[in-house]
């Protein structure tokens, strides 16, 4: 599913790359390197594409994947770890896949994106593009990720893309005290009952669980992307090795963790595979061979297939309480969910501005065609009604850098089902607000609009770009006008488009 958005009344798009559905995007912003955020970036891409440096870099890793290059020289050792060879628990056991080489499945394909359209922009900067100011915030989500504060004639908009809330953003110089038009937010856990404590607090419940396991080998379930912190952490406390695939090494270097990671066989008793590794038939035979506990670190409920695999609340995206606290410091005129279909306003009415909001002019400059096409081509088309769902995609699917709290597709077998209470923190978990206690829905993906089980609404009778203006202008303003003034307001734009 695609996670991008077209911001309305802007050249701008985000995480979004169909050039055929971004009518009147020029500039094109990568949030981050997760899945379903690189949805149709293909070697037939041919426009800028604006991100950070990290994120490029790693773009750029995955173009020399298969290209033979001389190995990178170790770095020095990290002072707090002995020699991988000297750590040890217990005899490590036979690894049932041999040095952990990746799995085609399970590799990153390459997204053979031409380099010259890859242009990094420093964080924390603020870089004019084109028409467009655009400053890049940490989103505290995964490496790399970055939250877009957009300045222009459309007034100022910020687009967290996934982040992780900390009170330390209120220390971004260039978001205190700022008026944002409109808050693109990261919706992912906006429910009252997204109880998810802080990730420091995860990592020790992690931690916790470890030390009743003494004699236990430890595998975490990781995507190919994100909870890197988590590894470096739990190797720090236990002083071991977190045994690694080679190619996940490399990222690793990449990044410039600290060199807590290694690929050899039995040097440490922590080791990070795929989520999808972590099933039930691997369990059964990493315990054949030696005592090993699982752990899948997720906000999300997932199903548990072995007494052996444990769930630790550890989530890249912001908890319901997070999200209301940074609402409530921001202070938008308006908040626009991310994840389409959840439309999680209600819970933030309280604290929007009401200072006035410059209003998207939805007539922009001439949408971008794809290359080849004609613009004969592109005439008769009628415009889709913004409630109507639209066709799935069946475009390429981008890198698989999964996005740990919105994929479905490595952990479908574990959608849709209650979790154990055996990990819950006692001071977090409560029979209402505890996300170990109750099931989760399947989320409408990125590509579909509207509210879940919205009508239709027929473009016959109501035109798209009304429909727009009318749904993004806030409640506050909205409550300001009669049933009567509203009627007029229709009657007006249908005259002015009646008139030649």
């Amino acid at each position: 599913a695609m996670s991008g958005t077209v911001l309305l009344g802007t050249p701008i798009a985000v995480d979004f790359w169909s050039l055929r559905r971004a009518a009147g995007a020029r500039l094109f912003f990568l949030s981050h390197m997760h899945s379903d955020h690189t949805v149709g970036l293909s070697s037939t891409w041919n426009r800028p594409l604006y991100c950070s440096p990290l994120t490029a870099r790693l773009l750029h890793r995955r173009l020399q994947v298969g290209v033979s290059r001389p190995p990178r020289p170790s770095s020095p050792r990290h002072p707090h770890l002995p020699h991988p060879t000297l750590i040890s628990r217990t005899p490590p056991p036979a690894c049932p896949n041999p040095c952990h080489l990746p799995c085609p499945a399970l590799t990153p394909r390459p997204l053979q994106v031409p380099m010259c359209w890859i242009r990094p922009l420093e964080v924390g900067q603020s870089h004019v593009v084109g028409e467009v100011t655009v400053t890049l915030i940490d989103s505290n989500h995964c490496p790399g990720s970055v939250m877009f504060l957009f300045e222009g004639t459309f007034g100022t908009i910020l687009y967290t893309g996934d982040f992780r809330y900390t009170s330390a953003m209120q220390c971004e110089p260039v978001l205190r005290g700022r008026h944002i038009d409109r808050l693109y937010l990261d919706n992912t856990h906006c429910h009252p009952q997204r109880a998810l404590p802080s990730r420091a607090l995860a990592t020790r419940q992690a931690a916790r669980l470890i030390r009743a396991h003494p004699q236990h080998h430890v595998v975490i379930g990781v995507y190919t992307l994100g909870k890197e912190t988590l590894l470096v952490d739990l190797a720090l406390e236990f002083s071991t090795w977190v045994v690694v695939s080679p190619w996940r090494l490399e990222q690793m270097r990449l990044l410039e963790l600290p060199d807590v990671f290694t690929a050899e066989e039995g040097a440490g008793w922590i080791r990070a595979v795929d989520v999808a590794e972590i099933r039930r038939d691997t369990l059964v035979t990493w315990n054949t061979l030696h005592p090993t506990i699982a752990i899948i670190p997720t906000g999300r409920p997932v199903k548990v297939t072995h007494p052996n695999i444990h769930l630790i609340p550890y989530s890249d995206h912001s908890s319901f309480a997070e999200l209301r606290e940074f609402v409530k410091w921001l202070k938008p005129c308006s908040v626009i969910p991310i994840v389409k279909g959840d439309m999680c306003q209600v819970y933030f009415q309280e604290y929007l501005s009401s200072a006035p909001q410059v209003l998207p002019d939805f007539k922009v400059s001439k949408p971008v065609q794809e290359s080849g096409q004609q613009p004969s081509q592109r005439m008769g088309l009628k415009p889709t009604g913004l409630w109507k769902r639209a066709p799935r995609s069946s475009g390429p699917r981008g890198v698989v850098y999964e996005s740990p709290e919105k994929s479905t597709e490595a952990l479908e077998v574990f959608i849709d089902v209650k979790v154990p209470q055996d990990n819950c923190e006692p001071a977090l978990c409560s029979k209402e607000g505890c996300t170990c206690c109750r099931g989760d829905t399947e989320e409408l993906s990125g590509e579909q609009l509207g509210t879940a089980g919205a009508a239709s609404v027929s473009t016959e009778h109501l035109a798209t770009g009304f429909a727009e203006q009318y749904l993004l202008t806030p409640l506050n303003v909205l409550k300001q006008n009669s049933s009567q003034t509203f009627d007029q307001m229709v009657e007006d734009f249908f005259r002015k488009g009646d008139t030649p």
